[in-house]
């Protein structure tokens, strides 16, 4: 079972296949915290105010496609999970195309039985990415304190002439420069 709460928004227009899918995803994650909408307008709105870890969601919708619930998705942060759980996606080329235009997967509503086995190791991927953003935030955090602290060291030396003064000037340019790298990637 995956310990960390995970906030999945799910779009699904059917009320027992969306009680279904939480139903399984209960099994998998000890406390998630779940959203179901049904339209596109109510998904975007819930990527604003909801901000999930995972996306779960039906091709066929009344108001859009599942394509354009992917896009929206995209649109909010192109590194966000998500899966299609569909019974349209029967074609393999349409299922290929759902791969190409940046889904992390898709499964089959016939396969329903299937799903916590399915589920699983996507969801036990997005755990595992949220752990190496954690990670990388830290990193990041610890560097942001290296750097104010050379800052100050910086500030508290008292150049003794004008080509020290000019040397501090530029370590402290160049550390400006590498926090600006930082921020970009």
């Amino acid at each position: 079972m995956i310990t960390i709460p995970l906030r999945i928004l799910i779009a699904e227009d059917h009320k027992t296949d969306a009680e279904l899918i939480t139903y399984h995803l209960h099994a998998i994650v000890e406390a998630p915290e779940i959203k179901v909408v049904d339209n596109l307008i109510n998904f975007k709105a819930a990527l604003q105010n909801f901000i999930p870890d995972v996306i779960l969601s039906d091709y066929n919708l009344p108001s859009c496609t599942g394509l354009d619930i992917l896009k929206a998705t995209q649109e909010y942060d192109i590194n966000m999970p998500f899966i299609f759980i569909t019974g349209t996606i029967e074609d393999e080329e349409l299922a290929a195309n759902t791969i190409l235009s940046g889904a992390s997967g898709f499964i089959l509503k016939k396969n329903m039985h299937q799903l916590q086995d399915k589920l699983r190791p996507l969801l036990k991927r997005v755990v595992f990415n949220i752990s190496q953003q954690e990670i990388v935030r830290e990193k990041v955090r610890k560097n942001r304190i290296a750097v104010n602290q050379i800052y100050q060291y910086l500030d508290n030396i008292k150049g003794e002439n004008e080509e020290q003064r000019e040397n501090l000037k530029e370590i402290k340019k160049n550390i400006d420069e590498i926090e600006l790298d930082d921020d970009v990637k």
